[in-house]
């Protein structure tokens, strides 16, 4: 039913890019609007990547794309039971964007027998969230390529990335391996139509942090440009990847500014997709005023935005009404594609508080519904064919 403002959505669109008719400025008559140009960092993108990017800058205009991590993979009560998300065990309908780690294919574990189950049941989601029409993201937990320690703060200061950029080190072979068997796994996934399925990837999200051993207190900002143009030149130029949009993916907590966006930015032609991880809790000045500046970034730089990460570890202190105050407002009328929120760990016991998002019979289940009949937020159902090119886009 939301999908009727679609059409109006793409002509918001072409209004807030500042796109007048040809032939001057007149509105009179039927004179075609003029068709957006938007560039991949892959100019060999497959047709569905290119389709899914147009689709992802048109949303912006009226709608955003509800999205939750691991939301098929896993509840807090189930894990690795096909047809199954909290989400949709609260509304009665899947969320638009399915969110995932794909780490356990590339890194020390993907050799390892005991997460073979982890990584079957993450293909087959896949699989069944692009068969459904659903956007797929994916980011990288990645362990240390030069310690082999895990992600996190323990390992951040072993100075990886500068030895990836060694020609001829041991580290450099290692995240080569691991850069394959992600280009093997991307190469080889197909929906149930036979084409390869695209992913919003989001390497190195979190860079402007501390504790990656890619992050700010382990690299400069030059090593970071360097190794992010190197990751996706590898993948792109030497093992064939065209179904990945590339997003960078910053924290941003606090009320930021234009520049610090910008920080470690590896320049306009490596980047697809600008992102923000915000765990801002309830600051609503916060978040809106970080929303207003990533939505000035994207309509600037002719790139789609969101918010990769969001949300409150078990939903502590807040509201009733949290998805209808915390999130729907601040949302509104921003200039944003997606939004998603982070995992609900498996818990069955209900011990832990380990959890981002709605499950059934949390106390924001009504706020939660109400969120979703709103008309600019859209969950799976709601989704026009985003592996089809939107009206009045090219994609370079």
């Amino acid at each position: 039913m939301k999908k009727i403002f679609y059409i109006a959505a793409l002509m918001l669109l072409f209004a807030s890019c500042g796109k007048e008719p040809k032939g001057g400025g007149s509105n009179e008559g039927d004179e075609p609007i003029e068709t957006i140009v938007l560039s991949l960092a892959d100019p060999s993108a497959t047709a569905q990547t290119k389709a899914l990017y147009s689709n992802l800058w048109a949303v912006q205009a009226e709608h955003w794309l509800f999205g939750h991590h691991d939301d098929l993979t896993n509840g807090r009560t189930w894990r690795y039971e096909s047809g199954r998300s909290d989400t949709k065990e609260v509304c009665g309908d899947f969320p638009a964007v399915y969110s995932l780690d794909l780490a356990v294919f590339m890194d020390g574990r993907a050799t390892d027998s005991g997460t073979q189950e982890e990584r079957d049941n993450k293909r087959r989601c896949i699989i069944e969230a692009y068969d459904r029409g659903m956007v797929i993201t994916s980011c990288i937990h990645l362990q240390n390529p030069h310690n082999n320690a895990s992600y996190g703060a323990s390992n951040y200061n072993a100075k990886a990335v500068s030895h990836i950029l060694t020609e001829g080190s041991s580290t450099r072979e290692t995240f080569i391996t691991w850069l394959d068997r992600l280009a093997d796994f991307a190469n080889n996934l197909r929906g149930s139509d036979g084409k390869l399925i695209p992913i919003l990837f989001r390497p190195f999200h979190e860079h402007t942090q501390t504790w990656p051993w890619w992050g700010s207190s382990a690299t400069t900002e030059q090593e970071f440009i360097e190794f992010w143009r190197f990751t996706i030149s590898y993948l792109r130029d030497t093992k064939g990847v065209h179904n990945f949009i590339y997003a960078i993916s910053p924290q941003m907590d606090r009320a930021k500014v234009e520049d610090d966006f910008y920080f470690a930015w590896p320049g306009d032609e490596w980047v697809d997709f600008i992102g923000m991880d915000c765990y801002q809790g309830i600051n609503n000045s916060v978040f809106t005023n970080n929303l207003k500046v990533i939505g000035k970034i994207s309509r600037a730089k002719k790139k789609p935005c969101g918010v990769t990460e969001t949300g409150v570890e078990g939903l502590r202190n807040v509201s009733d009404n949290y998805w209808i105050e915390n999130i729907a407002a601040p949302m509104a009328t921003r200039f944003v594609s997606l939004l998603v929120t982070w995992r609900n760990e498996y818990d069955p016991a209900g011990s832990g508080s380990h959890y981002f998002s709605i499950y059934p019979g949390h106390k924001t289940q009504k706020s939660f519904n109400i969120m979703y009949e709103r008309p600019d937020t859209w969950f799976c159902s709601d989704l026009p064919n985003m592996y089809r090119m939107a009206e009045g886009i090219e994609v370079e």
